[in-house]
């Protein structure tokens, strides 16, 4: 995480996030690190469809058609957060963590998570299998992490 927050120091990088069904971790384990201030710019919870089309001005016929669990959504989000908060590498996070809520199209442990820097956006599909709403949480932030290092370079 320290080496996280030195890389986009350095390469002075800031990054903003807009998180759903990981509820601010992202976001909380980034400031828990000291010097976060000098690359942290936003995080925004947008756990209910209505933040996600009121604030982050996602198109509700996006989530009536695809779903907020889903690429469509997950892309919307990220390209939408980047104009918003105008940071150097933008984290959108859409899930379902449960242990409620999955079916056999989007399971419980579906994640998108999305990272833009400069104009490339790349959508990531995981899914975390049989694990609590906690563990499949705690994963999608150790993986985010892992793209925004990985992007960072």
């Amino acid at each position: 995480m320290k080496s996280l927050i030195r890389l986009l120091t350095k390469k002075k990088l800031k990054i903003s996030f807009a998180e759903s069904c990981t509820g601010g971790q992202l976001a909380s384990t980034i400031t828990s690190i000291s010097g976060a201030s000098k690359v942290f710019n936003l995080g925004l919870v947008t756990y209910s469809n209505q933040a996600k089309i009121k604030i982050l001005k996602v198109n509700k016929n996006i989530i009536k058609k695809y779903g907020a669990v889903s690429y469509e959504c997950c892309y919307a989000m990220v390209n939408n957060l980047s104009k918003i908060s105008k940071a150097n590498i933008n984290v959108s996070i859409t899930g379902i963590a449960g242990p409620k809520g999955g079916t056999k199209q989007k399971p419980v442990g579906l994640v998108y998570i999305g990272v833009k820097k400069g104009n490339k956006i790349e959508i990531n599909k995981c899914l975390f299998k049989g694990k609590n709403r906690s563990s499949i949480q705690k994963s999608t932030v150790k993986k985010a992490l892992n793209l925004i290092l990985s992007i960072a370079k």
